[in-house]
């Protein structure tokens, strides 16, 4: 299945706005009437024409600061922003967005968890908070067979979550799809590299997948349903990056 870009990332999945609108012409054809003998005048009458507004796209991420504008790289074309509620909160939003020739085009918007305590700038290690930054989307994986991903997809019987959540939630099925988000990562591997270019000491193992109930050690769950609709959705010829934080973060 795949999903028509309206986004992102589905929104396309991928990515929001607002705009200004124009009406459409109403009235008689040629804009002023004029009632000549034995005419009625009709000229105070209502038009039959609806009146139509066309919203155009935004030429910036909504929600989405200077800064944090500054780092999204010039070819991204897809954008999946997660927007936490709160600094410390494992609650958020995500978004997705593609760009058009007349701006962004907003795709699905849904709800996630990010991890138990919030957000860090500088991420660590057992830290229990996601990372803020934009990084790439290039791989996926999972238990479970190829949904039909464009990512390259790798799958294993290594992706299993055992246990339960910090809510005492089961974990089951928490990675039968994921996609690795490049933080502290090699891009082009599998999302079960664990090769840690800033050091074991900055963590890793940062992902999307499938929702369990309840917040994570640092990763951003959705639904199985929208894990999907990322993974159909997301284009590497596209060049996909997620825009991740607190929303206040995001608004630098």
């Amino acid at each position: 299945m795949k999903r028509p870009h309206a986004v992102l990332l589905v929104a396309s999945l991928f990515l929001t706005g607002c705009g200004g609108g124009a009406e459409a012409s109403s009235g008689h054809p040629s804009g002023s009437a004029t009632a000549g003998p034995g005419t009625p005048d009709t000229s105070s009458l209502t038009s039959p024409w609806p009146v139509m507004t066309v919203q155009a796209a935004p030429l910036e991420l909504p929600g989405l600061g200077p800064r944090t504008t500054a780092q999204i790289p010039s070819d991204a074309r897809q954008v999946v922003v997660v927007s936490g509620r709160a600094r410390n909160s494992p609650l958020a939003t995500v978004a997705l967005y593609e760009r058009t020739a007349t701006g962004w085009q907003a795709g699905a918007e849904w709800p996630a968890h990010n991890a138990l305590k919030g957000w860090s700038d500088h991420h660590m290690g057992g830290d229990l908070r996601s990372p803020i930054g934009v990084f790439g989307l290039t791989d996926a994986g999972g238990l479970l067979a190829d949904p039909g991903s464009r990512l390259p997809y790798h799958r294993s019987g290594d992706f299993v979550a055992p246990g339960t959540g910090f809510e005492g939630e089961p974990l089951a099925g928490a990675f039968d799809y994921v996609l690795a988000i490049n933080y502290n990562r090699r891009p082009g591997t599998s999302p079960l590299d664990w090769t840690r270019p800033l050091g074991s000491d900055r963590g890793g193992g940062i992902w999307f997948h499938v929702d369990h109930g309840g917040p994570t050690h640092g990763c951003v769950s959705v639904s199985e349903q929208h894990m999907k609709e990322l993974l159909h959705t997301l284009d590497p010829d596209r060049h996909p990056v997620v825009v991740m934080g607190d929303a206040g973060s995001l608004a630098r």
